[in-house]
């Protein structure tokens, strides 16, 4: 089932994707020029999608604001190992952390809990003729990915997650940041 699942995640991404083919750097700290960007501010951010366009690369655009997936085994984060905590890259808000990463197999960043409930915003996903939950950021609602029933436990869930719209920060920079609060 999970062979045939992440098969069918393949063929879906393969045909969203619009843009490079080659792995995804994660954003630099120079493309983060808007001034809602924060680790540490959780109010929500709205702004048109024109206004994103000015701020954002293309391809985080493209996955972060039109719903689209990136090719899967793309993203430098799919096969991170090293502690920390992963943000939008969008928004910068703390989405998940190192601890509840795991390799599921699919191509994608997979987690199986979310840094807090209001980290992230579910939504009905009826594209493709799939029933799916869609999942967002908690600040910016941009798209993450989506979320499935086949994780591990504790929580059985596993959060497939598009590497390009994540920041990932190390547990001691991750640290001093939340420190700085």
């Amino acid at each position: 089932m999970k062979r045939i699942l992440a098969l069918l995640l393949l063929a879906v991404g393969l045909q969203q994707c619009s843009y490079s083919q080659t792995k995804q750097k994660p954003m630099s700290a120079e493309s983060k020029k808007h001034p809602q960007y924060s680790h540490t501010d959780t109010s929500k951010v709205t702004m048109a999608n024109d206004e994103w366009k000015k701020f954002l690369p293309a391809d985080v655009y493209a996955v972060a604001r039109e719903k689209g997936t990136e090719r899967p085994w793309s993203s430098q984060l799919e096969g991170n190992k090293e502690k920390g905590t992963y943000y939008c890259a969008v928004c910068g808000n703390p989405l998940f952390v190192s601890d509840t990463k795991f390799e599921s197999g699919c191509g994608w960043p997979s987690f199986y809990e979310p840094v807090s409930k209001g980290s992230i915003i579910y939504t009905p996903d009826h594209t493709y003729g799939m029933e799916r939950t869609e999942v967002q950021c908690g600040r910016c609602k941009s798209h993450l990915g989506h979320v499935f029933d086949d994780g591990p436990p504790p929580t059985h869930l596993r959060y497939c997650i598009n590497g390009v719209v994540l920041d990932f920060k190390k547990a001691q920079a991750a640290e001093a940041t939340y420190n700085k609060q």
